[in-house]
């Protein structure tokens, strides 16, 4: 009975490990590999996608698609990922907005981060900021604070790039904290946010660095505020919320790759030594630091711990916010 039980172990190990093979075999044929993006062509996340898949491509000796499914947050491209072969052919690129928070904020999002997806590696932080448009004379936070109160009367919206986000919740803290009337208004990304600020049509919105960080440098919006626990390198004489008076906000926003549930664990170590070659080089962490990330690659289970964490945070906040679920 013994020896039975541990031939059919024997076995089932034997199975899993040639099927994984299998598996790894055909994520190494050619086959083009698809990096879904849950946000429009042009935005960040898109610019940071094909600047990463362009050099995976080399790396894996396979073409490596971008395929934008852009909408609600990213929960598009999300579910796209659950219902994909787990065949290492599908990936998705994704910041913490729809893996640690839609979860939270939505009824009903068609998935659940913590059984359908894997994750394979994470290779970046950065902060969401609150930027002023040219609407506004203000400089600083305080300024824009003053300006609200006094030429707008204490009332203003400022722009998001998708309803329930964090920057919707920044959005209350800010009201709270200075006792003004600051309201979210939710775009379909942060492009067209970007637009209307640099149009004059909104005087502040909350993004990330990268959707901001161009028009920042060539003065058409001005970052005055970012989360973190330090100031980010790439916008150095900007004060984070911390230093100006908010608590819990110190926790840094990820970005990483994942995978459908039951991707064999071969495909994902391969697809994580290519991606940590491909942060390796120069010209890459030069162009992805440019783009307001901090660059760093986590291999496998550092990265699911720091997602659990960074999720676990946030469900406090969110909590405490008295926010309803959609």
């Amino acid at each position: 009975m013994v020896f039975s039980m541990q031939r059919r172990a024997i076995s089932a190990g034997l199975l899993v490990a040639a099927l994984g093979l299998s598996g790894l075999a055909q994520a190494q044929s050619g086959t083009p590999v698809r990096l879904l993006v849950g946000f429009p062509a042009g935005a960040g996340t898109d610019a940071i996608a094909r600047t990463l898949g362009e050099k995976l491509k080399d790396v894996l000796g396979v073409p490596v698609v971008v395929e934008n499914r852009a909408g609600a947050g990213g929960q598009i491209a999300a579910t796209v990922l659950k219902s994909s072969p787990a065949d290492g052919h599908t990936l998705f690129l994704s910041h913490d907005h729809t893996i640690s928070i839609l979860p939270q904020v939505i009824k009903n999002p068609g998935f659940n981060p913590a059984t359908d997806f894997v994750p394979v590696a994470g290779f970046a932080t950065f902060a969401n900021v609150l930027a002023v448009s040219g609407g506004t004379p203000a400089k600083t936070m305080d300024e824009y604070v003053k300006w609200v109160r006094t030429q707008k009367g204490g009332k203003e919206t400022i722009g998001i790039p998708a309803p329930a986000s964090i920057p919707e919740f920044l959005v209350k803290m800010i009201s709270d904290k200075y006792k003004i009337d600051v309201q979210p208004a939710p775009y379909r990304g942060s492009a067209p946010m970007t637009a209307d600020m640099l149009g004059n049509q909104i005087t502040a919105g909350i993004a990330s660095v990268p959707d901001f960080i161009e028009n920042h440098k060539a003065g058409k919006v001005r970052i005055v505020a970012s989360i973190g626990a330090k100031r980010q390198a790439v916008i150095p004489n900007v004060p984070t919320f911390t230093e100006l008076g908010f608590a819990n906000l110190d926790d840094l926003p990820y970005y990483g790759i994942f995978a459908p549930v039951g991707t064999p664990q071969p495909i994902i170590d391969r697809y994580g030594d290519a991606l940590q070659k491909v942060l390796a080089m120069p010209d890459v962490k030069q162009k992805l630091t440019a783009m307001g990330l901090t660059v760093g690659y986590e291999p496998q289970g550092q990265f699911a711990g720091r997602v659990r964490t960074y999720t676990q945070a946030w469900e406090k906040i969110i909590q405490a916010s008295g926010f309803k679920p959609l």
